[in-house]
């Protein structure tokens, strides 16, 4: 939500908590440079203690083709951009007129270089290709082979696998987003070999794959353009299947937190979920959502996290603790008024805030900047908003999703410099639009 213009702004969304470095989902995350971090559709790599970080550079809000971006980091949590990883190329398929999209990128051992392969289309999509580029360094630049449909068939979204012994597979939605397939790459990584399995109208795209305890976890989402859909999991003990029914990784109301996969990178015996809240009418301003997949049920669940941490030594993560404020015990003003619903906190939260309607709610800050979750319903189809004032101070403004019901409730970041002891948060003074419904606030 980069329309929240704050003074003291994190890299990467982040903020020490406890004396802790967090991950705050759908904050604005920036650089080491205090840039805005352009890396959607993520893919991944891990080169020795370092991670890099492969994705779209979508600040000039459109889907044609800017850059691949390239981050790096050594502990996910302070990213700093380097050279573009790959850049358009006038009259091919990765020009300024194309589509290059979910860039992954492996290393091939026989041959010491880095590949990158990503969804490759014309402007309307129609084309339905793969992209190869090649490179000797984890950034490169890339050097651009060609495009092409994998078998002759379409190939739209896709991710990469890489198994234990080195052997990579495409993992894409094909046949016009109706079969899904794994696909087996060639030693070289240059192209595709042979299908190991299909899931036929399983209607899949947005797909990654965990591996635990030899047993292969798709992660993927259904296809709803650029809307959010309650994203599922698959199991096999073979990538050649069978694969299991689909099962839900999160409570489907909540369509995955307003969030699409990306990538999934291994943690400990869980991993992280990386995803991308799209807003695909201001693209460069869509969010990233990464939280804690937790295997320890079984099966992959989303572990719903404000404000989280990782300990890459020991593999594990850590969910913050924060206080929370109902915003119903607040002092209502205006038109505002209470609402019921079983969804809701306590099944109550105020609604008609804005155009009037205004709730202020009391907390105890620690004298510094601290992260803020409101929980919201917005039942609407389009966004909303809403202004927030610390202690009668100047208002920043917070956008605010869908959430898909008026009783389904979304948490939504903001950074509020607060003074030690007793504060006041006033929502949505000022303002002539309605707000969402608010259902109550944690301070962490």
């Amino acid at each position: 939500m980069f329309s929240l213009l704050l003074a003291f702004s994190a890299f990467a969304g982040l903020l020490l908590v406890n004396g802790q470095s967090v991950i705050v989902p759908g904050a604005p995350w920036k650089d080491t440079s205090g840039n805005a971090i352009q890396a959607h559709g993520a893919g991944i790599l891990k080169v020795g203690s370092t991670f890099y970080w492969f994705g779209e550079d979508k600040s000039h809000n459109s889907a044609l083709f800017k850059a691949v971006s390239c981050y790096s980091s050594t502990d996910l949590v302070s990213w700093t951009r380097h050279n573009d990883a790959l850049s358009p190329v006038a009259g091919t398929m990765i020009s300024t007129s194309n589509v290059v999209e979910r860039p992954k990128v492996v290393f091939n051992t026989k041959n010491s270089e880095y590949v990158m392969w990503f969804h490759s289309d014309t402007s309307n999509y129609g084309a339905a290709m793969v992209g190869v580029a090649t490179a000797k360094t984890p950034c490169g630049p890339f050097t651009y082979k060609g495009s092409w449909k994998p078998l002759g068939a379409d190939s739209r979204d896709e991710g990469l696998f890489q198994d234990d012994d080195g052997t990579t597979y495409l993992l894409y939605a094909s046949d016009n987003n109706q079969n899904f397939k794994i696909t087996r790459l060639d030693a070289n990584y240059y192209n595709v070999t042979t299908v190991a399995s299909q899931l036929n109208r399983a209607t899949l795209e947005a797909p990654g794959i965990v591996k635990r305890n030899g047993v292969y976890w798709l992660i993927a989402s259904h296809t709803s353009g650029w809307d959010p859909n309650p994203n599922k999991a698959f199991q096999a003990t073979s990538l050649s299947g069978p694969w299991s029914a689909q099962a839900d990784i999160a409570p489907e109301a909540v369509r995955t937190y307003y969030s699409q996969n990306a990538y999934d990178l291994p943690l400990g015996s869980n991993a992280i979920y990386m995803g991308d809240r799209w807003r695909s009418n201001i693209l460069g301003s869509s969010q990233y959502i990464w939280y804690p997949l937790d295997f320890s049920s079984g099966t992959p669940q989303l572990v719903h996290a404000d404000v989280w941490s990782v300990n890459l030594a020991a593999g594990t993560y850590s969910v913050a603790s924060g206080t929370s404020y109902e915003a119903e015990s607040g002092q209502l003003g205006g038109s505002s008024r209470l609402l019921s619903n079983s969804g809701f906190s306590g099944g109550t939260a105020v609604g008609y805030l804005g155009n009037g309607g205004t709730v202020t709610i009391t907390v105890q800050g620690r004298g510094t900047a601290q992260w803020v979750a409101l929980y919201i319903a917005n039942g609407d189809s389009s966004w909303r908003n809403t202004t927030i004032s610390v202690n009668g101070g100047a208002s920043v403004n917070l956008d605010q999703p869908n959430t898909g019901g008026g009783g389904v409730v979304l948490s939504i970041p903001v950074q509020l410099n607060l003074r030690s002891g007793s504060n006041t948060i006033t929502f949505s003074a000022g303002q002539s639009n309605y707000a969402a419904d608010l259902d109550k606030i944690i301070v962490y």
